[in-house]
């Protein structure tokens, strides 16, 4: 019997743990695999911990990992991946939008041959247009400037197995972004569109801030482009004030001046922005050089049950 570990990471999730664990012990019952469920609570001030505790108590496919502090969503995925022997995983959320009943037909797509089965999700009236809008853009834009190809709405529900999952362990990269790194390693891939659930419980932890600092980490990670792109503006803007030379020349010569202030103070106000931003993309590649040099753990275990 083959065996496999759901890893579910939880932030303040207390009133989640239950409903998911049984609804992955109703898909999983029927299945031929030995099944095992990891919860990483990833720094819950709630009582998510305890939660987790009781259901390990009663059934011992229940494990966890309690983090010392909020390292993020993807650290917690990292934490399970590095605690588990098992011949494969699938990693969900556990506020249940990420629907229980779609593992049996991942499982299948596994017995079909495939070692890597990802998921994106279906557009719903229930999420924002804002949102829509946001992440729309930022496939958009990552595909576009990036080596890698993600599907609109991709999500962090996947099932890894075999060699892939060999590989993905041995990541140590800072800023973890799997939802690239699982689509760049290669390997046999199928993804499955699903239509994510409402949030019954709790509220969401990923607010825009926290998604753009996100997407602003995926999109570096996979692409050196904002830095060519910074050199090639450099040169556009160096070529364009050569334009300027000749009427310099020419106001030296006669000892014609000409009164411009206003559009003086915009020009030096526009290029000095512009330098700013130059040197913001460089120094955004520059901060993860920083922190890769440092080889900080990714996450610190206060206490596990596995």
């Amino acid at each position: 019997m083959k065996k496999v570990s759901l890893i579910l990471p939880a932030h303040n999730e207390e009133g989640n743990i239950r409903p998911i664990y049984e609804e992955i012990s109703k898909c999983m019952g029927p299945t031929n695999y030995d099944f095992s469920i990891i919860f990483i609570d990833d720094g819950s001030t709630d009582q998510t911990l305890s939660s987790i505790q009781s259901l390990a108590e009663i059934d011992n496919r229940v494990k966890y990992i309690e983090l010392s502090r909020n390292f993020g969503h993807q650290y917690a995925i990292k934490a399970g991946l590095d605690h588990t022997d098992a011949e494969m995983v699938i990693m969900m959320d556990c506020d249940l939008q990420h629907p229980p009943e779609l593992i049996p037909m991942m499982l299948k797509e596994y017995e079909r041959g495939y070692e890597i089965v990802r998921t994106h999700r279906k557009e719903t009236n229930h999420e924002g247009y804002l949102k829509k809008k946001t992440s729309s853009l930022f496939y958009t834009f990552i595909t576009t400037f990036s080596e890698v190809r993600l599907e609109k709405g991709s999500a962090d529900f996947r099932l890894v197995s075999g060699k892939a999952l060999e590989q993905l362990r041995n990541f140590n990269e800072m800023d973890l972004f799997f939802r690239g790194l699982i689509k760049w390693m290669g390997f046999k891939q199928v993804s499955i569109e699903f239509e994510p659930n409402e949030r019954q419980r709790g509220e969401t932890k990923y607010t825009f801030a926290k998604m753009f600092h996100l997407g602003v980490k995926g999109f570096t990670s996979f692409s050196t482009k904002p830095l060519y792109f910074s050199a090639y503006l450099g040169i556009f803007v160096s070529i364009i004030s050569l334009l300027f030379l000749p009427y310099v020349l020419s106001a030296l010569l006669t000892g014609h001046t000409v009164a411009g202030w206003a559009s003086i103070m915009l020009t030096i106000s526009f290029f000095g922005g512009l330098n700013l931003l130059v040197l913001g993309i460089i120094g955004v590649y520059l901060a993860k050089l920083f922190m890769q040099n440092k080889s900080r753990p990714h996450y610190i275990i206060r206490n596990a049950n596995l």
